[in-house]
């Protein structure tokens, strides 16, 4: 088995030039999976007061949360958004921050309860409800890429979210929210989806559960259709 990464667009088809075409992007995936049984950042890390986590790094790390830039670039370069509220009795926060390619198009975002959370007090008790929001930035109400309706009673099973009004809009083209750490390389800006889950408990804090997050996406072509490519639109 290979790994391989590439900058642009990934797209397959058959026939790729001439009049008529059968070329499609190509599904992409992050995942994280959090354990809450685990404290310290490495394999299914779950995050922490105040701390969510990031996949990307392989395996789970802390995460940092960046204040979205709305494209304004910076010399200084993109700064830390206030991190997660803490831990409070009744309501915990854990999250996951995924960084895509500026301008993706979201088509799902996944979240799997294996095993239902269950909080830190002497007798763990189940968390009664879970409420996720999906936004460019640490969420406590309605995010800007898509909804969750509140899982009451959460079981162990499959929850997806839905795309409404705006939402669909940002969604189809992700924002433009914080530029590359390092000027000059590829992309030069990121989109910020950070998937926020709150969480009523009866103490503050968690003890067990796993809980995996998916987002699937693909990386839109920035050149197609355009006079300066190929006639039929791209770089392939």
């Amino acid at each position: 088995m290979g790994r391989s990464t590439f900058e642009g667009p990934i797209l397959s088809g058959d026939n790729r030039f001439g009049p008529v075409r059968d070329v499609g992007y190509t599904d992409l995936v992050q995942t994280a999976l959090l354990d809450f049984s685990v404290t310290a950042p490495g394999a299914y890390y779950g995050g922490g007061s105040g701390q969510f986590v990031a996949s990307n790094n392989i395996p789970n790390s802390n995460a940092v949360i960046y204040t979205p830039q709305s494209g304004s670039y910076s010399q200084t370069g993109p700064t830390k958004a206030s991190a997660p509220t803490a831990d409070a009795t009744n309501l915990v926060y854990r999250g996951v921050v995924f960084y895509l390619p500026y301008s993706s198009n979201i088509t799902d975002v996944i979240l799997d309860i294996g095993t239902v959370p269950k909080d830190s007090a002497g007798t763990p008790v189940a968390v009664s409800a879970i409420q996720p929001y999906v936004s460019n930035n640490f969420a406590t109400s309605t995010g800007v890429y898509a909804t969750f309706s509140n899982i009451s009673s959460p079981a162990a099973q499959r929850y997806t979210a839905t795309f409404v009004g705006s939402q669909l809009t940002n969604s189809n083209a992700t924002l433009q929210d914080f530029q590359n750490l390092q000027p000059g390389q590829q992309p030069s800006w990121f989109s910020q989806v950070v998937v926020t889950l709150a969480m009523t408990t009866t103490a503050a804090g968690l003890s067990s559960g796993q809980v995996e997050m998916t987002i699937r996406y693909t990386q839109n072509d920035m050149n197609i259709g355009t006079s300066t490519t190929y006639p039929y639109g791209n770089f392939d």
